[in-house]
């Protein structure tokens, strides 16, 4: 079965940026159904499900932060920030109301706030590993941690 197939959305993220990994702990301390599923963008776990989502040409145009796949498609940037809020219910789920501005004006704060999360919360030297009892909701729990990119 292709990974993108498989049940529950998929989070994908950058597996070394701290903030990053800090709202995977956050978005799994609160899901409460074990609905989402998770990998670091940098896995080739991540890469095959975003493949067989949108192709390998569009996939190379994502954003390197927050990736969320689900039910309606290939969500990124605040669009995914706040899907994945709605997801885990009361009172997260009262997030949705930031839907009602369009993403020409959410996307500019996400990106800003992107684009300085190094300098700002750091990095990792390698992707977060999974706790054993989390690993069954990691796609790429069995591979090997991944060195961030440009090292």
């Amino acid at each position: 079965m292709p990974i993108a197939a498989n049940t529950g959305p998929l989070i994908l993220f950058d597996g070394v940026c701290n903030l990053c990994n800090t709202a995977v702990q956050w978005v799994i301390a609160r899901d409460q159904h074990a609905t989402f599923r998770f990998a670091s963008l940098q896995s080739a776990a991540a890469r095959t499900a975003i493949e067989e989502r949108i192709g390998a040409d569009a996939a190379s145009r994502l954003p390197d932060s927050i990736v969320l796949l689900d039910e309606r498609g290939l969500h990124t940037r605040s669009t995914a920030a706040l899907r994945i809020a709605t997801k885990l219910g009361f009172p997260w789920s009262l997030a949705a109301i930031w839907f009602v501005l369009p993403r020409f004006l959410r996307d500019p704060v996400y990106d800003f706030i992107g684009k300085r999360r190094y300098r700002w919360f750091g990095k990792k030297d390698a992707c977060m590993v999974p706790s054993p009892e989390l690993r069954a909701r990691f796609l790429d729990a069995n591979e090997p941690p991944t060195a961030p990119r440009g090292s």
